[in-house]
């Protein structure tokens, strides 16, 4: 029996859809600057995205239902089940292999950014702003992994890219649409639960605060 689905509704909010992008954007710009040796705009573009990493996780706790992480990350078995059967419905939101990808993608960002923020390089002069707390070789080997990290993020953000492709060209389902303008269809019962203002407020604040003692 097929599940009944209403007419497209807004299932991403704004905050998600625009995290979702200013962080894509500024992966490539902390790439670009780095491999132009642009380091000054580097530490902006790594500043910013531990802004928005901040944002993230508390949006993935205090924002909407489909940014929450207790809502779309599921257990191996529910994970396999859909593996195995992805056909049998799409929840709203993140599948619970997508669900997976993205709690990876956050954590090789947190790992890149913290490595990124006690990195030193060579001549001891383009440091992390928390480099002075650890020894030269420890931040030099923060710096080395720093980057080693940064590209395994781009492995699994191929694999991201491979798997919205799959979805666009066998699945029929236009994920990229969806992030942008947030609509998407939902199964017959289902609902998403929208943060209000508060929550979004209290969000940015947090995140200018952590960036702003990190700095």
């Amino acid at each position: 029996m097929s599940t009944r689905v209403h007419s497209a509704q807004r299932v991403w909010d704004l905050p998600t859809r625009l995290g979702h992008w200013l962080m894509a954007l500024l992966v490539a710009a902390s790439w670009w600057t780095a491999e132009n040796h642009q380091m000054e705009f580097h530490r902006y573009s790594g500043y910013l995205l531990l802004g928005l990493l901040v944002f993230r996780l508390y949006w993935g706790v205090a924002g909407s239902s489909t940014a929450r992480f207790a809502a779309f990350v599921r257990g191996p078995r529910t994970t396999w089940d859909y593996i195995r059967s992805p056909a049998a419905g799409e929840p709203a939101g993140h599948n619970p292999l997508g669900a997976w990808s993205i709690v990876a993608l956050l954590t090789l960002l947190s790992v890149m950014i913290g490595l990124g923020l006690f990195a030193v390089d060579v001549d001891g002069i383009e440091s992390g702003p928390l480099s002075a707390h650890v020894s030269f070789e420890t931040g030099r080997a923060c710096a080395h992994w720093h980057h080693r990290v940064f590209n395994a993020l781009l492995a699994l953000i191929g694999l991201h890219l491979a798997a919205v492709l799959y979805h666009w060209i066998w699945r029929g389902r236009n994920l990229i649409a969806a992030m942008i303008h947030g609509r998407a269809p939902l199964a017959q019962g289902s609902a998403v639960e929208h943060a209000g203002a508060v929550r979004l407020i209290v969000g940015v604040v947090l995140a200018a605060v952590v960036v702003w003692c990190v700095v």
